[in-house]
């Protein structure tokens, strides 16, 4: 709405703050006619300006045309003029002048002020606007030293006084002089704090200082220097450093909300709203200074919390938002015209924050509710007027207010003159009877008029003949009509509209003549008033008649000029008379000649008072007063009253005035006459007549006299005075004030202003009294009665105490005398005081200050002296004058400027030849510092031969001395200049210069590319005379030369070995050309570079595809395609040519053979596709390398062509005449098919052309009538797409018969269907009798019917319904339809699909930055696979990244990896199902390591008294760049470490040590593999270089004791943690083993015993059967077959293979160890198995579904078999085979649920392939096994030793509820149960043969991705429990080398044993098979080397 610009001129007194409005018209109104008003800036509420600068405030109301404009105080007094002060302009501007502080009035310059527009339209104002003036006050800012941790956040505040805070603000910070930017670690908040995050030991030698300035006066100030003291970390909670409170902040502001904390480890932040996380929005921003919240809105209000929290604590703050939502104000309606008596409403309508007030203003003035008007509404937002008049017109305003905020809006009404007015009316008119006629009248009034009707003076009355109905539009006129429908002669006459409102009347009449006889109605007497004009109407009805006459006295009318007779009879009498006119009226009709109709009627006149006129003259107090009043005319009775000022007389002692009354006439008489008799006397006379009234004035007159009489009188300057002068007499006297300065006879009236006015007692009211308003006054008063009174007096201003003349500011040199200098005016005596800040100067106390005064006419002048000043002079300096009327005040700013203080100077750096020198300039003398020297010189040299470096910029903080010697000791000091001088010297400091870097570079470098990214570096060790000392590493510079590089090097390193040295370069862009530089370097630095030498890396494939690629379908079979080439820069080599890939998407979602052409050019045809087929079409580039990156898939389909023939047919009997024809639609519709054409012919009936039927194509079957019966028909059909006819069918041959045998219409075969879907077998058939329709479903061996449950539903048209498909239900389908004369079947393979398998993962290759990933996709589900998602995350997180790779890639590159870091990498395979099981997750890392520091370097450089130098060369990178290098350093036997962050790699410096002291150093180098650390201790030198002996033990008395403390204490809280830790799991022990108590199903294992045969087969043996040998019976819920191995360092747990199930089985001797882990034990396990899904081809078995926690995948694995090894391996280590169970307690392992599982042999791996069991696992489970037998391709060993389930039963609470099944092989499949609740089955183990041992030597293991920690615990009584009671031990231990196999009875005790860790690499599980299996043999024990574990 409006722009405000506000204008200051800063130091100049005759300059104001102008704020200036740039207008913008008619914001809050609308027009009335051509008047408004209107606001230019309603929002105006408040202003606040400086005192020296003034303000100039323009009204913010206006109106047009031009309105009065007007100040006032919020009080509603007038804004007066006050020179100097205060000036309203004629345009409406308030100036408020600049002031001093003496002048400061608050009454003008801290108001409320309001302004008011008036003109023709009303009048408004305002809201009320605080002016507020702000003094200069002295004031200082502060900003206090703080201390913070290393890494922390440090909080600067600056800290502004109370007083003066609202005015002034933090404009910037400085860091040293230099002003600081916001960014990197400093942050400056929108409260003026400094924020330093990540806070160095370096922060803690800067000095911080913030700036401030006034925002009215722009006055500047700096605070002093604050220092931050930065300490190590140490473990401790968070403290709060900077928080928030409650709050208000307007709507659609910002707001920040602070919270810091510090703490170590750093405390997080959290921050809550209303106690609930903070919700997602975008305008919500949480920076290092709090929380940010934009665009505020009402919901955000509430309570805010920030918690910070550490690992030792947490603190909390809170604090309360209140979003206030500015007021708007809407008034309705907003302009209003309308007439008097109306009734208006207005509502206030306030948007906005609640809680608000409501006022009402009528022209500026508070509306009163009185009996017109009223305010309504729970909030007063309603406004009623009832009968309003005129003097409500005007402006109305409504302000809402809420805490100081005010918004309002006004409306303008207009009320007009509202009597009604008749706008349309009636005309005469002749009617016939019968004949309908309508009359209308309209008017106009306001309010709305509402309209009666009369006939003949009869009211008309609504019945069955008239009609009257009323109405008002919206432009305010009311139509009125009278409708007659079937008028009679009775129904004519005279009709009158009248219209009435409250304002008044109209009326309208016209005769309507209804023909017929005419007569006159009756008429009424009527009586007239005697002056007043009487009609007379004579009621004739009928017509035509010929004439209307009045007679009077058998006289016609008229017969004299005040009769006239109008043409429709009606008789008027003006200025009636009794005499003459009372009498009988004849009203004669001729209706026909010489035939009349007679009528009469007699008027009675009345005749009213009449009052002789009279006069009261005026008369005196105590006169008598006789008053007569006589009426001359009249009728009688006569009644006669008196009023005085419109009250009634009452006669008496009280009032003084009797009344005497007669007949005609009435006196009244006043026996003495006072002051209360003054007043209007009315005499009332009335009769029947009317009633007449004579009103006169009666003036009783008092001369003037004086009640107070002026006296003289004394007026303070400034103030308000009165001179009193009060006088009375009446009439009221008038009282006139004269004014003369000099000469009393000269006075002058006073001109009366605003500032001017005289009361209404006639006292002289002076508002603001000038200097000019002394001398004499007059009070002159008359009331023209007796002669003027006068009485003068003086009036003496009184001029209080003010400075009129002082400095503001000066300066002064230190040590000098300096004088201030103050002039003060006013009423003697004076007397000026000094103060020094806040403290008063006493000059004979301290004789450093004297004080003087002068006085010079009638001013005083007063001197302080200072003698000498001082530093601590530069304050604020205040002179007060101070006299009996008030008090003035001078602020004078003295600065006392001096030389500078010293720098501090400090060694940033030193180096070779040169040094950096960075100092602090403390104090600048408060003088600008203009130059610093530095001086310098060998440390044994004097001062007379110095360097020096002059005239240093002060705007720098830091040097470079340069051309120094190195190795040389130097001494150096330094000035600073400001233009008062020089300082003193500073701290003198000593520097050692460092060793030089080489001067040669590195010979012979040869350059040798490797592959498209690496480059091979060699070149041999720089000259030895140019090394300048031992070369410890190079630096190998590269750059690409090529278009678009910016030419810099990348900079690699690496450690020196020797004369000639080799480096390959990575990761460097493709095909390009680099240029490489070789550079040297030692302990000191790096030498020059080689000659750049180029060389170009390896070409390698494109990677971005072609641009722009288009396909374009030319015909049904042929496309083409057209691209253009790839980016130049992404082809990386030559490009050879370009390959199109393409392939097929058909209908059912299945993709098609991938193909490809390879060409040269930018376009391909591609020919042979088939019609009407979408395709897939990608663009690759391809170069010498091979193909690159493929283009987007594009989207193609080849156009419509004749369709093939249908896909089969049949032709089947319905009826005697009738057959049906189904068809199936062609294999190639090559378009949409349109319609099917069925052609019927009968062989020998003579028609050349067959019959032709039409068929929808939705429709695959018709019915074929009127045929004969027993004759044969050809029946074929084609199929039509919008290219015509396609291929005919085959012909099939049909015979109607009355008896047709069952037949079915619908078709067999395959139908292809996702998993979890519904499908529909149709099997419709016809026959005669109906047919039966049965579904069978193909088994092993046998048909199962189809029975109907909740998933299958056979409908009544024999349609088989398979709700939500799984694995299991695919397979043939057979249907058959059977009737009394034959059958028919068909059959339908049903396929379901599922996700992909998981692919096998692998690791190809790995580098510094990249992981190479290889892998082989599993089984595809049915289902074409559309792509692999790869995901991977650093080891230690589970934030994974995805990567989307194409279908037809088996290998993938990770690039842009962190250098020595693991990573955790798996893949997931997709198809049109979708996603499969996700892979193992396989583990990997990028070459490079932690640093490590090299022992054979020395870790200090040089040691001097005060600084150190650290050869940070010596770390080696270990192939990750160095990234962070901290020290810690301390004084030998103290506490504190002192932290240092080096950001150099070359050589640092610790300086300000301490001279002949031993040191503590702690060096830590870290890299993205990790840190290494380096410790170390040192000497420094004394001050002249001799060094110290090493520091002796000296053993005191409390040293055994400290030590004896210092050893305990740790084995004490050792010993306390590791109890409370055995106490916690004894605890969760017994919860863990309640739970499996509670559980409902058991786990049950029974063992066979462990017999050793000795039976040996030989080779050629067959095998029959089963093994023959003992068997080991599990029963497995949810759990997995693990392998451990015992043996190694380094434990592994992989999927047990055949290799690892027969190695070492010794023929004679066979036993076998298992352990079984139970799930729940085990963290982190996956969900829990599903078998809802079992592929085709697997039996089916069935579990409760039950609900996980984790997330579930769908998994699916293979059956397994297993083989074992031959005799050829030998020897191996003894195993140890483990029988244990992961749980405590004595009666087994419970679960809460158990799965069923079924597994069959596999003959082949490829149909094992095809078997897959589904799970829900997100562990490896069984099919970690299954993968293992695939991949080893073990078909030839299915006769060896088997692994496989054998029987499953359902679980129960005892062992023997269970159904058994067989332990032969062969019978397993047929054997197993099919349990409908959760059950368990048995895997069996049988001993493999001795001649297969080396089978399956070779076979490729894969591993798991992570190692994961088993333990082991007692079996407890569960074998005997098992009926295993000829087991006699738990754990089998096969003895070894050095130990005999002994019964481990220990195994049965609870307590864990050795865990081990389970993880490893494959070769090591390979390469133990052969040694493991040797050893057991020489020692004849038949034992596997692994231990089987379930889990």
């Amino acid at each position: 709405y409006l722009s405000v610009s506000v204008i200051i001129f800063h130091d100049v007194s005759d300059c104001l703050l102008m704020v200036c409005f740039l207008f913008a018209p008619a914001v809050h109104s609308e027009d009335v006619g051509s008047t408004r008003l209107y606001f230019v800036n309603a929002s105006l509420q408040r202003v606040t300006y400086s005192s020296s600068v003034g303000v100039s405030l323009p009204c913010p109301a206006g109106g047009t045309p031009s309105a009065i404009l007007r100040w006032y105080l919020a009080t509603g007094d007038d804004i007066y003029d006050v020179p100097h002060i205060r000036h309203v302009h004629a345009n409406g501007t308030l100036q408020l002048y600049p002031f001093s502080p003496s002048a400061y009035n608050s009454y003008i310059h801290d108001n409320d002020y309001f302004c008011t527009a008036e003109n023709q339209a009303g009048k408004i104002r305002s809201p009320n606007i605080r002016i507020k003036a702000v003094f200069r006050e002295p004031y200082t800012v502060r900003v206090a030293d703080q201390r913070s941790m290393r890494g922390n956040v440090a909080v600067f505040k600056c800290l502004i006084p109370a007083a003066v805070q609202e005015y002034v603000s933090v404009v910037s910070w400085e860091r040293d002089t230099v002003s600081i930017v916001p960014g990197n670690r400093f942050s400056l908040t929108s409260f003026g704090a400094l924020y330093i995050s990540d806070v160095q030991k370096e922060d803690a030698l800067s000095t911080y200082r913030c700036i401030t300035k006034h925002k009215y006066s722009g006055e500047t100030r700096q605070s002093n220097g604050a220092r931050l003291s930065v300490m190590d970390p140490n473990e401790s909670s968070p403290t709060i450093l900077d928080s928030f409170q409650a709050g208000e902040v307007y709507a659609g502001q910002s707001v920040e909300l602070p919270c810091i904390a510090g703490g170590y480890p750093s405390p997080t932040v959290r921050w809550l709203k209303d106690g609930r996380p903070l919700p997602s929005d975008a305008r919500w921003t949480r920076r290092l200074t709090g929380l940010t919240i934009s665009d505020l809105r009402q919901e955000d209000s509430g309570s805010y919390a920030c918690e910070v929290t550490n690992s030792f604590g947490s603190k909390e703050v809170s604090g309360q938002l209140h979003v206030i939502d500015p007021l708007r104000v809407t008034l309705s309606p907003k302009n209003l015209k309308t007439g008097i008596s109306s009734t208006l409403f207005f509502t206030c309508t306030v948007e906005g924050s609640p809680e608000y007030t409501i006022t009402w203003f009528s022209n500026t003035e508070p509306i009163v509710p009185d009996q017109h008007i009223s305010i309504q509404g729970q909030h007063n937002d309603t406004l009623q007027i009832t009968a309003a008049q005129k003097f409500h017109s005007g402006a109305y305003q409504c302000f809402a207010s809420r805490k100081g905020h005010t918004a309002q809006d006004f409306s303008i009404i207009l009320l007009e003159d509202g009597t009604p007015r008749i706008v349309s009316s009636f005309s005469e008119r002749v009617v016939n009877p019968g004949e309908p006629f309508s009359l209308m009248c309209a008017a106009k009034g306001a309010p709305p008029p509402s309209i009666t009707w009369t006939l003949d003076d009869e009211p008309v009355v609504r019945d069955s003949t008239y009609k009257t109905s009323q109405y008002t539009l919206s432009d305010g006129l009311t139509v009125s009509h009278v409708n007659v429908s079937s008028p009679l002669i009775r129904d004519g006459g005279v009709y009158r509209c009248v219209a009435r409102n409250s304002a008044g009347s109209a009326e309208y009449q016209a005769r309507i003549n209804v023909r017929g006889p005419p007569r006159i109605r009756p008429m009424r007497d009527i009586t007239a008033v005697a002056g007043r004009n009487t009609y007379i109407t004579c009621r004739v009805i009928g017509y035509p008649y010929y004439s209307i006459k009045w007679l009077k006295d058998g006289m016609q009318l008229p017969d004299n000029h005040r009769q006239v007779v109008f043409e429709n009879g009606t008789l008027r009498l003006t200025d009636v008379q009794k005499g003459a006119d009372e009498g009988t009226y004849l009203c004669s009709v001729l209706i026909q000649p010489q035939v009349s109709i007679n009528q009469t009627v007699h008027v009675t006149v009345k005749v009213p008072p009449l009052i002789q006129p009279f006069d009261i003259p005026s008369t005196s107090v105590g006169k008598l007063m006789y008053i007569a009043c006589v009426v001359s005319s009249g009728d009688m009775p006569i009644r006669i009253t008196w009023h005085k000022d419109g009250q009634l007389i009452v006669p008496g002692s009280a009032s003084g005035v009797a009344i005497e009354t007669k007949e005609f006439m009435s006196s009244l008489q006043i026996s003495k006459v006072t002051l209360k008799h003054n007043g209007n006397y009315t005499c009332i006379a009335s009769n029947a007549a009317a009633t007449v009234s004579w009103e006169r004035q009666l003036i009783v007159t008092v001369p003037p006299r004086f009640v107070v009489q002026p006296n003289n009188q004394d007026c303070i300057y400034g103030k308000a005075g009165v001179l009193n002068c009060s006088v009375e007499g009446y009439p009221p006297p008038k009282v006139m004030w004269k004014h003369a300065k000099g000469n009393p006879q000269q006075y002058h009236p006073v001109p009366l202003t605003g500032r001017i006015q005289i009361m209404s007692n006639g006292s002289l009211l002076i508002r603001h009294v000038l200097e000019d308003d002394r001398g004499y006054y007059l009070c002159q008063a008359s009331n023209g009665v007796g002669s003027d009174i006068s009485k003068s007096m003086i009036l003496t201003v009184k001029i209080p105490a003010m400075i009129t003349s002082h400095p503001n500011t000066t300066m002064a040199r230190k040590g000098q005398t300096k004088e201030l200098n103050c002039t003060a005016r006013g009423e003697q005596p004076i007397i000026i005081r000094w103060e020094r800040g806040d403290t008063v100067i006493d000059a004979e106390r301290n004789p450093r200050y004297s004080i003087t005064i002068n006085k010079k006419g009638d001013e005083v002048i007063s001197t302080l002296k200072l003698n000498p000043a001082e530093r601590g002079d530069s304050v604020f300096f205040s002179c007060h004058a101070i006299n009996s009327y008030g008090e003035g005040r001078g602020l004078i700013q003295l600065t006392v400027q001096e030389p500078p203080d010293p720098p501090e100077l400090e060694v940033r750096e030193v180096k070779d030849r040169s040094m950096n020198l960075r100092w602090i300039q403390r104090f600048d003398g408060n003088s600008i510092i203009t130059s610093y020297d530095i001086e310098y010189k060998n440390k044994s040299d004097s001062w007379d031969h110095m360097y020096t470096t002059r005239n240093i910029s002060p705007t720098n903080n830091q040097a470079n001395i340069v051309e120094l010697h190195p190795a040389c000791v130097y001494s150096i000091r330094m000035y600073s200049y400001n233009k008062i001088g020089r300082s003193l010297p500073s701290k003198e400091l000593t520097i050692s210069t460092e060793e030089a870097p080489p001067d040669g570079p590195p010979m012979e470098v040869i350059l040798q590319p490797m592959t498209s990214q690496s480059i091979r570096v060699t070149w041999r060790a720089p000259k030895k005379e140019l090394q300048n000392g031992v070369i410890r590493g190079y630096q190998i510079g590269y750059r690409e030369n090529g278009p678009g590089s910016n030419g810099q090097y990348s900079i690699v390193e690496m450690k020196a070995t020797g004369d000639s040295e080799v480096y390959t370069l990575d990761n460097l862009k493709k095909f390009a050309q680099y240029g490489v530089v070789v550079q040297a370097f030692n302990r000191a630095g790096t030498g020059p570079s080689s000659t750049e030498i180029n060389a170009t890396t390896l070409e390698d494939v494109p990677s971005e595809p072609p641009q722009n690629v288009r396909a374009i379908s030319v015909t049904s079979d042929e496309a083409v395609i057209t691209w253009a080439e790839p980016p130049r820069l992404t082809l990386h080599g030559v490009l050879k040519g370009y390959r199109v890939v393409f392939w097929s998407l058909f209908p059912d979602g299945e993709w098609g053979e991938m193909q490809n052409i390879t060409t040269t050019r930018e376009q391909v045809e591609l020919r042979g596709l088939e019609k009407f087929t979408n395709y897939s079409v990608q663009v690759l580039a391809y170069t010498q390398a091979g193909d690159g990156v493929r283009s987007n898939v594009l989207y193609i389909q080849t156009r419509e062509d004749l369709p093939g023939p249908p896909a089969g047919i049949k032709a089947v009997p319905s009826s005697p005449s009738s057959v049906v024809v189904s068809w199936l639609p062609p294999h190639k519709p090559n378009g949409v098919i349109r319609k099917y054409t069925i052609y019927c012919s009968s062989p020998g009936s003579g028609q050349p052309a067959p019959s032709e039927y039409e068929a929808n194509p939705e429709m695959l079957f018709y019915r074929i009538t009127h045929l004969s019966r027993g004759k044969q028909y050809h029946i074929w059909a084609a199929a039509v797409t919008t290219a015509g006819r396609g291929n005919i069918s085959s012909k099939v041959t049909v015979e109607p018969a009355g008896k047709v045998p069952a037949k079915i219409l619908s078709f067999g075969g395959t139908v292809t269907t996702p998993w979890m879907k519904e499908v529909r077998l149709p099997c419709s058939s016809v026959g005669e009798p109906a047919p039966t329709i049965k579904w069978t479903k193909d088994s092993e061996d046998s048909a199962i019917p189809v029975t109907a449950d909740s998933q299958r539903q056979i409908l009544s048209n024999g349609t088989l319904v398979l709700r939500s498909v799984k694995a299991e239900d695919s397979g043939y389908y057979t249907c058959t339809a059977t009737n009394t004369l034959g059958f028919d079947t068909i059959i339908v393979n049903l396929v379901v699909q599922v996700p992909p398998d998981q692919p096998r993962l692998t690791v190809s290759t790995t580098s510094t930055s990249s992981i190479t990933l290889a892998w082989i996709p599993g089984d595809n589900g049915g289902s074409s696979i559309r792509g692999f998602v790869l995901q991977y995350s650093v080891d230690n997180t589970e934030e994974w990244r995805d990567v989307f790779i194409s279908s037809s890639e088996r290998s993938f590159r990770l690039d842009n990896l962190r250098c020595g870091t693991w990573y955790k990498v798996k893949l997931a395979a997709k198809n049109s199902v979708g996603s499969g099981r996700i892979s193992e997750i396989i583990e990997a890392k990028t070459h490079g390591r932690e640093p490590v520091f090299n022992k054979d370097q020395p870790l200090l450089t040089h040691i001097n008294s005060t600084h150190a130098g650290l050869n940070l060369q010596g770390w080696t990178s270990g192939g990750c760049p160095i990234t962070d290098m901290m020290l810690d350093f301390r004084p030998k036997g103290t506490w504190a470490w002192q932290s240092l962050k080096a950001n150099s790699t070359t050589q640092l410096f610790l300086s300000e040590l301490r001279e002949a002291t031993w040191y503590e150093l702690k060096m830590k180098a870290c890299n993205s593999a990790g840190c290494g650390n380096q410790s170390s201790q040192f000497a420094t030198t004394d001050y002249d270089g001799s060094t110290i002996p090493p520091i002796k033990s000296a053993r005191g008395e409390g040293d055994d004791v400290k030590k004896l403390f210092s050893i305990g204490s740790p084995v004490i809280l050792v010993t306390l943690g590791v109890a409370l830790l055995f106490i916690i799991r004894k605890k969760r022990k017994e919860k863990r083993l309640k739970r499996l108590r509670d559980s409902s199903l058991t786990i049950y294992v029974s063992f066979h015993v462990c017999v050793c045969s000795k039976n040996n087969r030989s080779i050629d043996t067959p095998v029959k059967g089963p093994p023959q040998g003992p068997r080991l019976h599990i029963d497995i819920p949810r759990v997995q077959l693990l392998i451990e191995d015992k043996e190694g360092e380094d434990k592994a747990a992989v999927p047990v293979t055949d290799t690892e199930f027969s190695q070492s089985v010794n023929p004679q001797n066979f036993c076998t160890g298992v352990s079984l882990h139970h799930q729940a034990l085990i963290q982190n396990s996956g969900p829990l198995i599903d078998m809802s899904d079992i592929r085709p081809g697997t039996n089916p078995v069935s579990r409760k579904s039950i609900k996980s926690a984790h997330s579930s995948r769908n998994r699916y694995s293979s059956q397994w078999t297993l083989s074992r090894p031959s005799q050829s391996q030998s020897t191996a280590s003894a195993r140890t085979l483990t029988s244990d169970w992961r749980t405590m307690g004595s009666h087994g392992i419970t679960a809460t649920e158990s799965d069923s599982y079924s597994a069959s042999l596999s003959q082949d791996t490829d149909k094992g392939r095809n078997s897959m069991v589904s799970t829900e696992s997100a562990s490896s489970t069984y099919e970690e096994l299954a993968r293992a037998y695939e991949h080893a391709k073990l078909e030839e060993h299915l006769q060896h030793a088997k692994f496989t389930i054998t029987e499953c039963f359902i679980s129960d609470s005892s062992s023997d509820q269970m159904t058994t099944g067989t332990n032969d092989p062969a019978d397993s499949m047929t054997s197993l149960s099919t349990p409908s609740e959760p059950g368990i089955c048995r895997f069996t183990a049988s001993p493999p043969k001795p001649q297969d041992y080396d089978r399956g030597k070779n076979v490729a293991v894969p591993i798991p991705h992570r190692a994961l920690t088993l333990g082991h615990s007692g079996l407890g009584s569960l074998g005997a429990s098992s009926g295993t009671a000829t087991l006699p031990q738990r754990t089998l231990t096969m003895p070894s080398s050095n130990a005999a196999a002994t019964a481990s009875t220990s195994s049965t005790s609870s307590n864990p044993t050795n865990s081990n860790k389970v993880g490893g690499s494959r070769d090591s599980l390979l390469e133990s098979s052969s040694s493991a299996l040797g050893r057991l043999q020489k020692q004849s024990v038949g034992a596997y080397s692994k231990s089987y574990t379930l889990v």
